[in-house]
């Protein structure tokens, strides 16, 4: 079983801050209430999520991730990085520098997201 890399990020998400309730992972993905409410449908069906009542709000729910969403994300994940890392032992040395300048770059612009 795979997944699109929106319901990749979703996934990710919950795995992070989980767990949520569909209003808090709609507003962490950046997307309307209603497409987060289709995808976890889906996620569920395939066992990939568990909602839970919230204890906060009885006409709410909270959404995590299954023992098998959490292995499928790993297994993702760990593709991922196998091929990442192939390709950047390809790359000379000044292409693999401008990387780590942008990584630099991204984390300043990530930091401050966060404050």
């Amino acid at each position: 079983m795979g997944f699109s890399p929106s319901q990749g990020a979703m996934l990710a998400t919950i795995d992070l801050h989980g767990p949520l309730t569909p209003s808090e992972l709609a507003l962490r993905e950046r997307v309307q209430r209603p497409t987060v409410t289709r995808m976890l449908a889906r996620l569920e069906a395939d066992g990939i999520v568990e909602r839970a009542a919230d204890p906060a709000d009885g006409r709410s729910f909270l959404v995590s991730l299954t023992p098998a969403g959490r292995e499928l994300l790993m297994e993702v994940r760990t593709r991922k990085d196998a091929y990442l890392a192939r390709r950047l032992r390809e790359l000379d040395d000044d292409d693999r520098a401008a990387l780590d300048r942008a990584a630099t770059v991204l984390e300043h612009l990530l930091e401050g997201d966060r404050a």
